[in-house]
């Protein structure tokens, strides 16, 4: 799919990787529906992606609400008239230990709101923008692209039930709807990013970004602009489909 044109949708858009791909996709010609809780980043996005001479329309969407997800993607697709790619990055991070223990004492335990709130949206949120993108794919009749952001912790990650839980259900997600989505033009993928510098990981201690830097055979932690130009590949290559892509410079080996 050529990007120039085209109507891209980013949950998460208002900072971090989502604000990454707003940018990078918008250099490239392409329209974009962002959408976020935060009022602010968005609009910083927003002026950022109209420089570059792009359509750029903003939304206020909690993606864990179903009736806040569906009367979004209306207005999406009354504003633009089309749907060609939705990304799933939205997220969150409610992070503890299962349980919290020393000397057979219990010190504390991952609360049920703990893992709620990131099942909500890390995972339901992408279930909702998935269904509600695939059925508006299918009405248009123009085909599509689903990319879900997943995460190297799907494969567990100390500290990270509910995280890890939730990206390891996007990527099953991903492959389920693959299968039955490619009947109709619809190719879907992820992307599982290892330690990348967004703005909340480059407000580390240095030291701690030096220990976290020294795990990852590349040594250094990615860039964002590293998983946005991975958007922009599976866009554009269109035999890619119901693939998890791991851009974590060989940290899971």
């Amino acid at each position: 799919m050529e990007l120039r044109g085209k109507t891209i949708l980013i949950t998460g858009a208002g900072r971090g990787l989502g604000a990454a791909m707003a940018k990078s996709l918008a250099s490239r010609g392409a329209e974009l529906a962002l959408l976020d809780l935060d009022d602010a980043g968005l609009a910083e996005v927003r002026t950022a992606c109209q420089a570059l001479g792009v359509r750029t329309e903003t939304y206020r969407c909690n993606v864990a609400a179903e009736p806040d997800v569906v009367a979004t993607f209306d207005r999406v697709v009354t504003d633009f008239g089309r749907l060609d790619v939705v990304i799933a990055n939205a997220g969150i991070l409610r992070d503890g230990l299962l349980v919290k223990a020393k000397d057979r004492e219990i010190a504390g335990k991952l609360s049920l709101a703990q893992w709620q709130a990131v099942i909500d949206v890390n995972l339901t949120g992408v279930f909702l923008t998935g269904r509600e993108a695939a059925e508006r794919m299918i009405k248009l009749g123009q085909g599509g692209i689903i990319i879900n952001i997943s995460s190297l912790s799907r494969a567990g990650n100390f500290g990270q039930s509910n995280y890890s839980a939730a990206k390891a259900g996007v990527a099953a997600l991903t492959v389920v709807w693959a299968k039955e989505l490619a009947r109709h033009g619809i190719r879907v993928n992820a992307i599982a990013p290892g330690f990348i510098k967004t703005e909340m990981v480059a407000s580390m201690k240095p030291e701690i970004l030096e220990k976290m830097a020294a795990g990852i055979p590349v040594q250094r932690l990615g860039e964002p602009a590293e998983i946005a130009s991975t958007v922009e590949f599976i866009i554009t290559n269109d035999y890619v489909n119901g693939r998890v892509l791991e851009i974590d410079g060989g940290q899971r080996l």
